[in-house]
């Protein structure tokens, strides 16, 4: 099967226009097939903030009102999703800008309310890739931004690291597909306060026991489970870190195994 390279950029390298720029000419020097997925940064919460919107957080998680969800659309389909496709097209890069909504391409319905009403987020249901699989033949790259559907009209806030893991194992059917998670830091951290001690291999294991010392845990703990979800599903390889692990692979990063 030929290799395909998914990989997902957080809001930090979206934030910093140079930080962006750079990561934008590693992803174009990827030789083969490629999808990018992104989330939003901090544009979404800069806008809420003018118009006058109050930024609602349950333990790090935004709540998504039908005024957030506006925001949301505007920010990450629009703005952030169209600026990195133009950026990728200035670098030769034949990209298309993708909703889950386009194409069909990830159906989700509106989390259930149990503790917590999150609003209009979606959990995804199903993920269709043929569309997807149609324009990588034809060596066009797509980008994602985080917003789905419902198939009844309703778009939904989704969350990046997992659309990434769901749309990661729906293409692994077809291709050797390996997901990349390209965050602020070079990997997993022992020491938060070391930069460099990273965690070069987490296996089911061993992370339990990581969970357990408080070495992974908060932002980290879904990010990892998205990890474990992927590699248990089909996923040839997942790492995280910083995108220099995409052009030299010996950067220091964190390799997920079972």
């Amino acid at each position: 099967m030929e290799q395909l390279k998914v990989i997902k950029i957080g809001g930090h390298i979206i934030n910093d226009q140079q930080a962006l720029d750079d990561f934008l000419t590693t992803f174009t020097a990827i030789k083969g097939p490629k999808v990018l997925i992104h989330g939003g940064g901090k544009v979404a919460t800069e806008l809420a903030h003018k118009m006058n919107l109050e930024v609602k957080m349950i333990d790090g998680r935004r709540i998504t009102d039908s005024e957030t969800l506006d925001i949301a659309t505007m920010v990450y389909a629009g703005k952030v999703n169209k600026t990195i496709v133009a950026k990728l097209q200035a670098k030769k890069c034949n990209a298309i800008g993708f909703t889950g909504a386009d194409g069909n391409t990830i159906l989700s319905k509106k989390r259930d309310v149990e503790e917590v009403d999150f609003g209009y987020v979606g959990d995804v249901v199903k993920v269709d890739t043929e569309i997807v699989e149609v324009l990588l033949s034809r060596k066009r790259t797509p980008v994602f931004c985080a917003i789905t559907h419902d198939g009844h009209g309703q778009l939904l806030n989704t969350n990046a690291d997992t659309l990434a893991a769901e749309l990661a194992i729906e293409l692994a059917k077809n291709y050797e597909t390996e997901l990349y998670y390209c965050f602020e830091k070079k990997g997993v951290l022992q020491n938060i306060t070391d930069e460099d001690s990273v965690i070069k291999n987490i296996n089911l294991e061993n992370y339990q026991d990581l969970k357990s010392q408080g070495i992974i845990a908060d932002g980290m703990l879904p990010k990892m489970q998205n990890c474990f979800y992927a590699i248990q599903n089909g996923v040839q390889k997942v790492c995280v870190g910083l995108p220099d692990m995409l052009q030299n692979s010996n950067s220091l990063f964190t390799t997920i195994s079972n």
